[in-house]
């Protein structure tokens, strides 16, 4: 699954706990207004009921609801994507303008480390991790 995809699924449900929730309701509906106009009253209407759902999974601390839920919305901003790779900017566009403004510091970093990318040129060597890297590279002539 695209890692964006993946950040703004779960920024999505995490946006949902928040106060300025109505906001970001407007700005995930709008993005299906623009691309599928059809869809973005359901949209809407899903996103309050998994609000209620989240709300009630954290209050009771049932982190697996809210992962699950977080899983709905990876897909269905997945099939968005799969369907047109053009919207993935789009779709970052949301996390980046919108979602991620709305979270907590801490949550904010969760989104953030979820998305690694790096670009070579030049027979370049790059090394991503999540925590420490050691590496063990052959002298250089």
């Amino acid at each position: 699954m695209d890692p964006i995809v993946v950040a703004a699924g779960t920024a999505v449900i995490s946006a949902m706990a928040t106060s300025v929730w109505e906001t970001v309701r407007d700005a995930v509906v709008a993005l299906w207004r623009r691309l599928h106009p059809d869809k973005a009253e359901q949209i809407g209407e899903d996103l309050e009921v998994v609000r209620a759902e989240i709300v009630q999974a954290r209050s009771s601390g049932d982190v697996s609801a809210e992962q699950a839920l977080a899983g709905e919305w990876q897909s269905k901003l997945q099939r968005l994507v799969r369907n047109d790779p053009a919207l993935a900017h789009e779709v970052q566009r949301l996390l980046e303008e919108h979602l991620v403004p709305a979270l907590a510091a801490d949550e904010q970093t969760r989104i953030r480390t979820i998305i690694q990318t790096a670009h070579a040129t030049d027979h370049s060597t790059i090394y991503q991790a999540g925590g420490d890297i050691t590496t063990h590279l052959p002298p250089t002539s």
